[in-house]
């Protein structure tokens, strides 16, 4: 099977384009308006950028009347907003967090999690996630699509402070991603779990490419 997607309607019942990139980190993002209204929504297409310095990026599709969403606007406009990892533990909490809600009801309260503040600017973060990124705005690239809702923003940013629970630190050092359980965005309604890490080194790569790998300057 093969097909043109900007041209061809997908031969399958179900359109396979987002079933192929995966898994997918799940940017999990809390953010808050100039005049206080917080926000928290899952996008699932975030990624990190570089790591010196470390900088992050995430890509979010507009509603189909074109109104960008809230995080994007609340980025722009203060400044900031904070990844927070989406668990397994964490799975319904992340789901219900998509829901559209009126600007005046917080997705905290919602689905029940503990509010703490971020330090470098009173933006929410999710208590509960064990790892989080506070992000400083860099910059939006703007993309239009074939459609409304096809439009995109992608927000750059820089991480300026990371928090990190103890208890999901190994004793050497690392994170205990087995302990964490992250989750990830598949294609259709599915996502996965990570239970199961393996390691793998470059062959003959020198000690800078070896640091580079595992997101270190030498």
């Amino acid at each position: 099977m093969k097909y043109n997607p900007a041209a061809e309607a997908s031969p399958l019942p179900y359109s396979p384009f987002k079933s192929c990139t995966v898994p997918r980190p799940i940017g999990w993002l809390s953010s808050v308006s100039p005049d206080g209204a917080e926000n928290l929504a899952p996008f699932s297409q975030w990624q990190n950028l570089t790591f010196d310095p470390p900088m992050v990026m995430f890509s979010a599709n507009q509603y189909p009347d074109g109104r960008r969403k809230d995080t994007v606007l609340n980025a722009e406009t203060t400044g900031w907003f904070v990844w927070n990892m989406a668990t397994y533990a964490l799975r319904e909490a992340v789901n219900t967090s998509a829901m559209a809600l009126e600007p005046q009801e917080s997705e905290f309260d919602r689905v029940g999690l503990t509010r703490v503040y971020a330090d470098n600017h009173p933006a929410p973060m999710v208590k509960e996630s064990p790892v989080k990124f506070e992000c400083q705005y860099h910059s939006t690239h703007r993309i239009s699509g074939a459609s409304a809702v096809g439009t995109i923003d992608i927000v750059f940013a820089n991480v300026q402070t990371i928090h990190i629970d103890d208890d999901v630190i190994t004793p050497e050092g690392r994170l205990d991603i087995a302990k964490i359980e992250p989750i990830a965005r598949l294609g259709y309604f599915d996502y996965t779990v990570v239970r199961e890490t393996f390691e793998m080194r470059v062959p003959g790569a020198d000690r800078e490419a070896q640091l580079g790998l595992e997101g270190r300057a030498a």
